[in-house]
């Protein structure tokens, strides 16, 4: 019987299985984070450019370049030894096919770098949207997973209420109508019971039910009560 049931909810999911979901790129689901780094980033790149900017107004006044430069690199990583020693090379050689070279490499590698963040932003924001896709799948599939639980139980319910019901016909026949039609209905009963259950009137049937019972029992016991008090006196016999 579980193996029966394993291989019908087999059928039914691969007749039903959902569609697979995209790829998530490798980047952070928060967009919020990324939007925070650009903002800084943006913040220390104004900082920089207008200190650079300031010094080469201010040429001829050494100090102002001093102290202009000096905030513009405190804003920067230190440099490596290899770009100091080729800067050095290039202040010394002062060649204006040098400087222009060293410029449009800057150029570019700034579109490059421009480039690559507006992909990672992207992919942020599509790693945000999967993520989500993910999360709702998880809560389809647990759904899923429950209701087919339920399904179990109330195929499970369901067959016993067949079987006490059969059981209840052949009663009927061979240990008469009160016997068999008291199994036909308690079969009924068991075979309703997980719709009884999952019903939205169920805590009103649940209360009718157990009032019910209350009411007859008080009614047993008044009637038992009554029976003994209205009985005739028999004296003890000796």
């Amino acid at each position: 019987m579980r193996s029966l049931l394993v291989i019908a909810l087999c059928l039914t999911g691969c007749a039903t299985s959902p569609e697979p979901l995209p790829v998530q790129p490798p980047g952070p689901t928060s967009p919020s984070v990324v939007a925070t780094v650009s903002k800084q980033w943006d913040t220390a790149d104004a900082k920089v450019s207008a200190a650079i900017s300031i010094a080469k107004e201010n040429a001829d006044r050494p100090e102002v370049v001093r102290s202009e430069t000096a905030v513009a690199l405190s804003f920067l990583p230190a440099p490596e030894a290899g770009e100091i020693a080729i800067a050095r090379a290039r202040a010394a050689r002062q060649s204006p096919t040098d400087y222009a070279a060293a410029e449009a490499f800057g150029k570019k590698l700034l579109s490059q770098i421009d480039t690559s963040w507006l992909r990672v932003q992207a992919e942020t924001t599509e790693a945000l949207r999967v993520s989500q896709l993910k999360d709702a799948r998880i809560v389809e599939l647990t759904k899923a997973v429950e209701q087919a639980k339920k399904d179990a139980a109330s195929n499970l319910w369901t067959l016993a209420g067949i079987a006490v019901a059969v059981i209840g016909a052949v009663a009927m026949v061979f240990a008469g109508p009160r016997i068999g039609s008291t199994l036909l209905a308690s079969g009924a009963a068991i075979g309703a019971f997980p719709l009884i259950v999952d019903s939205e009137y169920f805590s009103y049937i649940a209360g009718s039910t157990l009032a019910l019972a209350a009411g007859l029992g008080i009614y047993w016991l008044w009637d038992h009560v009554r029976d003994s008090a209205n009985a005739p006196y028999e004296p003890p016999q000796k």
